[in-house]
């Protein structure tokens, strides 16, 4: 049985796989909330029952440093060597979140995936993946000629750059309201709604209504922005999902050019399945494309959009089988596939 895990600031969703026929099957699944545990070793505890786990994976927020991560966003330090000790699992691995994102797309079935726009399929390169949620996360697949290799990066946090006025004005707001730099994040990502939404109420004047005010106090105010916008119910929240997915095209433009991502960008993350129908109309792809004399470059580049919520869980599955298979020379998903 294989252990597979999603770490995030709020939550840590954590799932069994076992292999047929060389596929991965899902067996179980459980979300737990991150911050009502002194770490990840007690949930896991508690989500094992009876199970004997051969190897685990962990999708982690974050750099990680020879096994080991310290969390941004929980007072948590991960280790690899510990957990493997203290879990008495044989192989426990560490992986960025968006790494596992990665691993986990050669994992899906073609109805996991919405494709936004064909491009040139024939194309053969590296792909680049994005996803917007709590954060922006970013890694590159590069090609090696045979398979498709994850690797992480901190992209989420470089610079935010902005192309027009209304952007330039939101970078000042922004400046202001958290006292310094602003980065990509702050504007591509959950926050980054709520942010567009402030950022036109106190500067461009758009009328909050009361109904909606009162809604944003119950409830998340981004999926309470979000709700409103998507059918049309506040002009303020359909002009502040305008912004974002501006800004999420644009980014993910600028992901593209730098992976020269010809085989593809995919984007994943929690928020781009409940907002597909906005990705549709157009506003996504036209800011993806606008990059002056390489626009056609961007054009001719397949994009798509990740519907499967467990895209993390079955990379981290796939990656904890794969690696500890190198280790031990035995490998589940071989042995699973009838001849």
């Amino acid at each position: 049985m294989i252990l597979a895990g999603d770490v995030g600031g709020t939550k840590v969703h954590l799932a069994l796989f076992d292999f047929t026929d060389g596929k991965l099957k899902h067996t179980r699944d459980k979300q737990f909330p991150a911050k009502e545990y002194a770490g990840l070793e007690e949930i896991v505890k508690e989500f094992i029952v009876a199970e004997k786990v051969t190897s685990a994976c962990f999708g982690v927020p974050g750099p990680v440093r020879d096994g080991r991560l310290r969390l941004t966003n929980l007072p948590w330090t991960l280790d690899s060597r510990e957990l493997a000790r203290n879990l008495k699992i044989d192989y426990v691995f560490l992986i960025n979140d968006l790494q596992a994102n990665g691993y986990g797309i050669a994992e899906l079935a073609a109805d996991q995936i919405y494709t936004l726009s064909e491009g040139d399929s024939r194309q053969v390169g590296n792909r680049a993946l994005l996803a917007a949620g709590t954060g922006l996360g970013e890694a590159y697949l590069v090609w090696d000629g045979r398979d498709y290799v994850p690797y992480p990066s901190e992209g989420g946090h470089s610079d935010y750059a902005p192309r027009n006025e209304d952007e330039i004005d939101l970078l000042r707001f922004l400046k202001q309201k958290y006292n310094g730099r602003i980065s990509t994040e702050r504007v591509v990502s959950g926050q980054g709604i709520t942010n567009c939404y402030e950022f036109l109420r106190e500067v461009r004047g758009l009328e909050e209504p009361a109904w909606l005010a009162e809604q944003m106090t119950e409830d998340d105010p981004n999926a309470a922005i979000t709700e409103a916008a998507l059918n049309a119910k506040s002009e303020i929240c359909v002009k502040a999902l305008d912004m974002f997915v501006s800004a999420y095209g644009a980014e993910a433009g600028n992901l593209a050019l730098k992976v020269l991502s010809v085989g593809g960008l995919y984007v994943g993350g929690g928020i781009a399945p409940r907002i597909l129908e906005k990705l549709k109309d157009g506003t996504f792809m036209k800011a993806f494309t606008d990059k002056g004399r390489l626009s056609q470059l961007l054009v001719n580049m397949p994009v798509r959009v990740i519907l499967e919520s467990r895209t993390a869980l079955m990379g981290a599955g796939a990656y904890a089988e794969a690696r500890a298979a190198e280790l031990s020379g035995i490998s589940p998903r071989a042995a699973s596939v009838k001849f």
